[in-house]
């Protein structure tokens, strides 16, 4: 039995965007194993969590605990990083109060592997260092800078791009350095594991998203309509970069061809202009109360990706709930698709537009798709599967330090 203690950049419960999801699928994962797991998570204003939000029962499997971190951004802080080396994305994530929190945990308990769920967890490693003896695993849910560097590439701003180029330079030259100092990392793609083999020595494995593998009704259209969806937290910058080019560039066309055509926005921080703005045939949710539910009710998934990193999890639970899913080809990395088969990739307008029209011409393609994608799910990204190979890897670094340590004596 192992003892995992996770340090996340925000609590894997309520999982209701992305990173959350990741944490808490591995979690589960290693809860159903047999495994003892504790957690102790940043909580912010951006996503914030009560006691209320989190069972009992979580509570009492996890242990864990919560520390306010303030992550808004400073405009006097953000402006004289511009002078500076430091990652600003970083250097919001350090917090005394959490290194106490840490330290105290450290000398209650013992653990064998210690998690770091993204990057921002790595300036506490000379903590966990020097008070545990555990291995330390870096979770990657992203190659980090090369979020910050697609959106300098897609800015028109001159003033906005420089700055989010110099982001991009700092959190890169970090992100570089902070891989020599875990033992081990888990990436979220194939894509990012090669990206990290390929400039560190540390162990590397690819270890995609899992979901729990729930059955799954394979029904007709509700009242013979196509209903298009997407969902996700619209404060996370691809998200709205790619919803914004999808509503101005491609649904106006989809509208004027197919008038009867719905699609359905849900996903927390809806930006003023999608809530206030009015586009023919598009209906704006907002934050809904049950994400499965939202999903369930319609049947193709829209993913206008234009930059980004790591793996969709929306993508991989639309998938699973037997959902046909248009997106990018930046939307879809990392997932072991095949187009056409049991995903549609579309780059352009007019690939969008293919994508869409053949759903809507071609009677029961979406549903074919859809059961197809399912298909894959099951076999590659059920999340008792991945716990099992995190566990491996575990014993492999476990064996590695060993063996060093015998060299070494």
């Amino acid at each position: 039995m192992k003892k995992v203690l996770f340090l996340c950049n925000k609590s894997p419960f309520p999982a209701r965007e992305g990173g959350p999801m990741a944490m808490n699928s591995l979690i589960q994962g290693l809860l159903n194993a047999g495994h003892q797991v504790k957690v102790l998570a940043v909580n912010s204003a951006k996503y914030h969590v009560t006691e209320a939000d989190i069972p009992d029962e979580y509570r009492k499997q996890t242990g864990i605990e919560l520390v306010d971190i303030d992550l808004t951004i400073k405009p006097m802080e953000a402006f004289l990083n511009l002078f500076s080396t430091t990652s600003y994305h970083v250097q919001r994530f350090i917090s005394e109060n959490f290194r106490e929190k840490l330290v105290a945990i450290l000398h209650r308990q013992q653990f064998d592997v210690v998690q770091l769920e993204s990057l921002f967890m790595v300036p506490y490693v000379e903590e966990v260092r020097k008070h545990c003896k555990a291995r330390i695993v870096l979770r990657a849910h992203n190659i980090e800078h090369l979020i910050w560097k697609r959106l300098a590439q897609q800015c028109r701003n001159p003033l906005k791009k420089y700055y989010l180029s110099h982001l991009a330079r700092t959190l890169e030259r970090y992100e570089k350095n902070a891989l020599a100092q875990v033992d081990g990392i888990a990436a979220i793609t194939r894509k990012d594991a090669a990206f990290f083999r390929g400039i560190t020595a540390t162990p590397v494995i690819d270890l995609p998203f899992g979901v729990k593998i729930s059955p799954v009704n394979f029904t007709e259209d509700v009242n013979g309509q196509i209903g298009f969806f997407h969902i996700g937290a619209m404060n996370w910058m691809p998200n709205e970069e790619g919803l914004r080019w999808f509503l101005n560039e491609v649904w106006p066309e989809v509208h004027l061809r197919f008038p009867q055509a719905r699609f359905h926005l849900a996903g927390r921080f809806m930006p003023s202009w999608l809530v206030t703005g009015f586009q023919p045939g598009v209906e704006v949710w907002g934050e809904v109360e049950n994400a499965t539910d939202f999903v369930n009710q319609h049947q193709i998934s829209i993913v206008p990706l234009l930059s980004g990193s790591g793996i969709r999890i929306k993508i991989i639970e639309a998938m699973a709930a037997a959902k046909t899913v248009i997106t990018t080809e930046i939307g879809a990395e990392g997932i072991l698709y095949q187009n056409e088969k049991n995903i549609f990739i579309a780059n352009t307008k007019e690939e969008f537009l293919y994508a869409i029209s053949r759903c809507l011409k071609q009677s029961g393609l979406h549903l074919k798709i859809g059961r197809q994608a399912r298909q894959l799910v099951e076999q590659i990204y059920d999340q008792d599967k991945i716990a099992a190979r995190l566990l491996l890897f575990y014993e492999r670094l476990q064996k590695r330090t060993a063996e060093r340590l015998s060299f070494e004596n």
